[in-house]
């Protein structure tokens, strides 16, 4: 069993930058997937990015490559989202997930436990 608890979202202006951070409760941390997904309002929830158990993998959407970095620390159980150039379309709650599944890590029914969100707004 995994708990996720994310934090860091708040209001900032287009071009501003946020870092998301979601603390993982347990030992075994360091054996899942994580990910970060988003939900805009009225939109379906759509994948971000994902890193591996070990962070030697990461994998973005094409909507925020090279703008947003994903890293873990499993020292201390901890998975961040940088986001820099933030655009209005950014605007979403941001939720990070946790699995040990082998494959379709874009998918977000692949994931497991879940946080409770943390909402992002950026303002034009």
């Amino acid at each position: 069993q995994v708990q996720l608890v994310e934090s860091g979202g708040e209001l900032v202006q287009a071009g501003g930058s946020l870092r998301l951070s979601c603390a993982a409760s347990g030992r075994t941390f360091s054996s899942y997937v994580m990910g970060w997904f988003r939900q805009a309002p009225g939109k379906e929830r759509e994948f971000v990015a994902y890193i591996s158990s070990s962070a030697i993998s990461t994998y973005y959407a094409d909507s925020v490559k090279g703008r947003f970095t994903i890293s873990r620390d499993n020292a201390k159980n901890t998975v961040y989202i940088q986001m820099n150039s933030l655009k209005p379309e950014d605007t979403a709650i941001y939720y990070c997930a946790a699995t040990r599944a082998s494959y379709y890590y874009t998918v977000s029914r692949t994931y497991n436990y879940w946080g409770q969100g943390t909402q992002v707004t950026v303002s034009s």
